[in-house]
């Protein structure tokens, strides 16, 4: 027979079972304490039953307490599933699924803001908490209060209503995601077509363009687009942050838009007058009078040719259908197209066996008379046959 010794608080009595007995044998191993001079508390009457395999106390006939056969730890059963936490725990679950819903529906739901941190806002979707970070909040936010920091808008919005796209749901990692600019965009951008002209401000230069934000009827700036560094200017742009800065009120036109990747393309140059344009009507006048102001003398002897451009005259000389090709007069334009050499073709078709092209680096441009029985494509091929022969 075993000996057990334990401390248990005071208790009146042990008593050890064997699995065959079914009751205290007073002439077996049953012992009572002593009694002590001052007063004893005594509490209820506690029994430890011993077996083979596990050993169970019993404290009045209510609490029981396992001891583990491995470990010889005594613990307590684990206690009956609360019904209320059960019904949470099938509440979260359902809405996640409502989130992942949302997710491939791509349907807009009303969130309330329930705090922010510093990476983001944090959103009530049913009994979800999500997070909606601050690049993928609505750019009418930062237009309508520039001179707040993302924080402070982040403050003003607390307790507010806003409209949302669920980006991401995942239950096991517990991340559930947010965007007000998709939303945003499912709203407003049937509202741009190519070829619009919007008011917009600029919210943010890259070494690529400027990202701007439009302007709607309703006075806000619900939209943003991109303006490539080729759509910034008709002049050479070395770098975007010489022409735009953030804060900048502008006007763009659009050029592209992309539904699938929800991207608008704008443009400031092409709301500007083409410089070839401007070439052809005002820097060299098409009518054969000379500008005083910008031409040179007709008289070509005293025109030194671009850089490069000899040996192109040359070389046209070579085409079959090309007699004659010589400079007849220089201009300078108002602004820098490009610092390389350019050939222009005139929208003109030869006239009397005459066409004209134009040479253009720099702001300096000059006129190239042609004698040919080319006629405007037959030009346009020779001088492309010419352009790949010389380096």
């Amino acid at each position: 027979m075993p000996i057990f010794s334990a401390t248990l608080g005071s208790f009146t009595s042990i008593s050890f079972l064997s699995p065959s007995q079914s009751q205290p044998d007073p002439s077996s191993s049953s012992f009572t304490f002593p009694k002590f001079p001052h007063k004893l508390t005594v509490k209820p009457p506690l029994q430890w039953h011993h077996h083979h395999h596990s050993t169970k106390i019993f404290v009045s006939g209510e609490t029981q307490i396992d001891r583990n056969p491995d470990t010889g730890l005594l613990q307590r059963p684990s206690p009956p599933p609360d019904p209320e936490d059960a019904a949470r725990q099938a509440r979260r679950s359902s809405d996640w699924k409502a989130a992942n819903a949302y997710k491939e529906s791509g349907l807009i739901y009303n969130c309330r803001v329930e705090g922010f941190n510093s990476g983001g806002l944090l959103l009530r979707f049913y009994s979800i908490l999500g997070f909606l970070p601050y690049p993928e909040l609505s750019p009418m936010h930062a237009s309508k209060e520039p001179e707040k920091t993302i924080q402070e808008i982040a403050q003003g919005l607390y307790g507010s209503i806003i409209s949302v796209k669920v980006l991401l749901a995942d239950e096991d990692k517990r991340k559930l995601i947010f965007s007000e600019k998709k939303a945003a965009w499912s709203k407003f951008s049937k509202q741009v077509k190519i070829g619009d002209i919007f008011e917009a401000r600029v919210g943010s230069v890259e070494d690529y363009g400027a990202f701007v934000h439009l302007r709607f009827p309703d006075g806000l700036y619900h939209l943003t687009g991109l303006i490539h560094v080729s759509e910034v200017s008709w002049d050479i742009v070395r770098d975007v942050r010489d022409f735009l800065k953030e804060g900048d009120e502008v006007r763009v036109k659009v050029i592209g838009v992309d539904s699938e990747k929800s991207r608008i393309t704008l443009s400031i140059k092409q709301l500007e007058e083409d410089p070839l344009l401007e070439t052809l009507d005002k820097v060299i006048p098409q009518d054969g009078l000379d500008d005083l102001d910008s031409l040179s003398g007709s008289n070509s002897s005293g025109i030194e040719p671009l850089p490069g451009l000899e040996i192109i005259l040359e070389e046209l000389l070579r085409e079959e259908g090309i007699f004659d090709a010589r400079i007849s007069r220089q201009g300078f334009e108002k602004r820098v197209v490009s610092q390389d050499l350019q050939l222009w073709l005139s929208n003109a078709p030869p006239t009397n066996q005459r066409f004209t092209l134009l040479a253009r680096a720099g702001r300096q441009v000059q006129e190239i008379h042609l004698t040919t029985s080319l006629d405007q494509e037959g030009i346009k091929k020779a001088l492309q046959r010419v352009l790949e022969r010389v380096p």
